[in-house]
């Protein structure tokens, strides 16, 4: 039977960027489905009370400065920080939910994690955003328009709700069978099951 695997995700996470790369790597080795659900971050936060570890000096430091960039290391993929961080996602996710509906998805999340976790740019400008899009192809002027229809916005929204109730409290967030995990430093646990269930 072929496992499935949830991967609760918000662009703006550098850390959710990172478990994309890692994950698109273990598609390419392992049998298993990755369900991709789209989460609104900030949404997530104000309903748990959590916050994001930038707003605490020292842990946003560290995390810049040597886990970031270590992990990056790891999975032999580029990464810089984005000096413009934290960047409202809002628009970028709904794009993502009507990316996923539009069957391109990955191409999305392609050019969207690259914009910010390797050139840098300033995606919560929407002329950067449509311009990034043009470039990679993708038909910004559609994905623009339906990211404002109701339909995408209850669907952010039911997306968000939903991973709460789940007891999600950041991203990337996965569910592997029935079990949770939080963070992309414990994709290791998930490749490790894979491997004994690929044996």
């Amino acid at each position: 039977m072929i496992k499935k695997l949830d991967f609760y995700f918000d662009v703006g996470s550098p850390t959710s960027y990172l478990a994309y790369r890692k994950l698109l790597q273990m598609k390419s080795e392992y049998d298993f489905n990755l369900i991709y659900i789209p989460v609104l971050l900030g949404g997530i936060f104000k309903l748990t009370g959590n916050q994001s570890p930038a707003v605490i000096a020292a842990k946003g430091r560290y995390m810049e400065l040597f886990d970031l960039p270590r992990f990056a290391k790891l999975y032999n993929v580029s990464f810089k920080s984005n000096p413009h961080f934290p960047i409202n996602t809002l628009t970028l996710m709904r794009g993502a939910i009507a990316a996923q509906e539009m069957t391109f998805l990955n191409e999305y999340l392609d050019c969207i994690f690259k914009a910010l976790w390797v050139k840098q740019l300033d995606m919560g400008d929407p002329e950067i955003l449509a311009d990034e899009l043009k470039k990679n192809e993708i038909d910004h002027s559609t994905i623009i328009q339906l990211a404002q229809s109701i339909h995408i916005k209850t669907k952010l929204i039911k997306n968000t709700e939903q991973a709460v109730d789940k007891g999600i409290f950041g991203a990337p967030t996965f569910f592997f069978g029935e079990e949770m995990y939080f963070g992309q430093d414990r994709l290791h646990m998930i490749e490790a099951l894979l491997i004994r269930d690929n044996e």
